[in-house]
């Protein structure tokens, strides 16, 4: 299944698109810059956490022209590193707030060494899951 959006205009030129544009070009630009005519931007369905839209081309035989997009498959790696670095964004969260707490001028704004060490042992516990997990749908487990 493909999602078609209308509206867009492109410019060809000796074969090629030289200008892409999501509003219609006013008349004069289209009187005087030969080669505009409208197009579509043509989408494949992707599935969540399993694809992703990657580069497009253009389609110049067909009529309105058609900006094609292409898609491609998520590995479980790839879905491993993006968790494991979600992970270790909350850690670098926790460090930084308390270091901010530690620099504070205000005398009741105290660094807490044990929010470090849970949010440690919180993660390396996610971390060990993650790295762990050898399917798509081990690692979807992990994101409900």
């Amino acid at each position: 299944m493909v999602t078609r959006t209308t509206g867009f205009w492109i410019r060809e030129q000796s074969g090629a698109v030289t200008d892409c544009w999501d509003v219609k070009p006013n008349d004069t630009k289209i009187a005087t810059e030969p080669g505009w005519r409208a197009a579509e931007e043509v989408k494949p369905d992707v599935t969540p956490n399993r694809e992703y839209i990657t580069t497009h081309s253009f389609d110049l035989t067909v009529t309105p022209a058609e900006i094609v997009w292409a898609k491609t498959s998520l590995t479980v790696e790839d879905r491993r590193g993006g968790l494991l670095g979600g992970a270790k964004g909350k850690l670098q969260q926790v460090v930084q707030e308390q270091l901010r707490l530690e620099m504070s001028a205000d005398p009741a704004e105290e660094f807490d060494p044990a929010a470090v060490t849970a949010v440690k042992a919180e993660i390396a516990t996610r971390v060990a899951a993650i790295n762990a997990a050898v399917t798509h749908e081990d690692l979807d487990a992990l994101m409900e």
